[in-house]
């Protein structure tokens, strides 16, 4: 019998940085959820050494979850299959991050330099309203907290067709946005 596929939902944000909490909390309720053999979420939060360290376990689909700022209204989700050669134009320096806050491509290009691979990644992301400011501040903005719940439905969905098999590309996407939310397969 073949090992069950292997999933990573992985939570990224800030939490002392309003809607940048975003990722944080769907993990969070993600995390409460019973999941098949091989499927692990986790709020990774701003530790990117960890999550770095997770990409070494070579997973079939990883699915980050983030706020996303890309022009569109606050609590506006994407799905998104970023293209992922940057990184094969990225200097060494460049993996260099800061303990206090997590860049996803910096992470990628920390995980390839010490072996970790991924075979399928896709972000599922949210609008912000408010990062916080100078200041910070605690607690996402009602048009993010309002959409927690819809990514938690669309991120369950997306680890279902995965498992189907039905996920089969960026095409395979552009039909599973929540109502009342907008996707975005392109990065």
């Amino acid at each position: 019998m073949a090992n069950p596929p292997s999933i990573l939902i992985a939570g990224i944000g800030n939490i002392f940085l309003g809607d940048d909490a975003f990722g944080s909390e769907v993990a969070r309720r993600l995390e409460l959820r019973p999941w098949p053999e091989g499927v692990r979420a986790v709020d990774f939060g701003i530790r990117g050494l960890d999550l770095a360290y997770a990409f070494l376990d070579g997973h079939d689909l990883t699915i980050l979850i983030d706020a996303t700022p890309r022009g569109g209204a606050p609590g506006t989700l994407y799905v998104i299959e970023p293209d992922l050669s940057v990184l094969d134009h990225s200097e060494e320096s460049e993996t260099l991050f800061d303990a206090h806050t997590l860049d996803p491509l910096k992470i990628l290009g920390l995980a390839r330099t010490l072996g970790g691979a991924w075979k399928r990644l896709v972000l599922v992301g949210c609008e912000p309203a408010d990062l916080g400011g100078e200041e910070g501040r605690l607690g996402l903005s009602d048009p993010v907290r309002l959409a927690v719940d819809e990514a938690v439905e669309l991120v369950s969905r997306l680890v279902d067709e995965f498992l189907q098999g039905s996920m089969a590309g960026p095409n395979a996407l552009s039909n599973t946005a929540p109502s009342g939310c907008s996707e975005n397969v392109s990065a």
